[in-house]
């Protein structure tokens, strides 16, 4: 992996204004500049193309997704990206359609990824505590995970042959947040994934 794509996926509310996911975003991308990696960067306040777009994704070894987390999932500007984005590189840059064939059109849904040396990674940022999640007694996530709630995304990578590498998350980053060492567990997630 010498090929980074960095997508900042934050949508600017009156209350987040999309600084920490831009400093994060800015971390992962000088981390990986320092290892050797050639870096681009597309945020959702760029006038991105989406022919362009899709040969950054064809050009990554590995995308990164550095997202806040709106109503339970990726913001509404994101979503207009991937809709654009991803439908351009559909038919052979991306993928090869679905995958299915049409003598067999029930079977190997999803499977027609083209991007099998390509692996991800997502950056999620939450105002929920971390203690909201992994635990059945609480109310909202009910046991479920992080990756569970973003099931769809890991789906929409999967979908054109990506291979997730582990999610970072920051929590409480509204109410009670510890951005220092958001910092310092972030540097310590990218070591152990990519090493010093």
């Amino acid at each position: 992996m010498k090929n980074v794509l960095i997508i900042n996926a934050h949508q600017e509310y009156p209350f987040a204004k999309g600084e920490l996911n831009k400093e994060i975003a800015k971390r992962i991308g000088d981390y990986l500049q320092n290892m050797g990696y050639e870096i681009q960067t597309t945020s959702m306040k760029d006038n991105w193309n989406a022919d362009s777009e899709v040969e950054k994704h064809v050009w990554a070894d590995l995308i990164v997704l550095q997202s806040p987390t709106n109503w339970m999932g990726l913001p509404w500007s994101f979503k207009k990206y991937m809709d654009e984005v991803y439908t351009a590189g559909m038919f052979g840059q991306l993928s090869q359609n679905d995958g299915r064939a049409a003598d067999s059109p029930k079977k190997n849904y999803g499977t027609g990824g083209l991007m099998h040396n390509t692996k991800y990674m997502l950056s999620l940022t939450f105002n929920a505590p971390e203690e909201s999640f992994n635990d059945p007694d609480e109310y909202l996530f009910a046991g479920k995970s992080v990756d569970d709630l973003f099931f769809p995304q890991h789906m929409n990578f999967k979908f054109f042959g990506m291979k997730a590498l582990p999610t970072f998350a920051c929590f409480d980053v509204l109410k009670n947040p510890s951005i220092e060492h958001d910092f310092e567990r972030l540097d310590e997630h990218l070591t152990d994934i990519f090493g010093k």
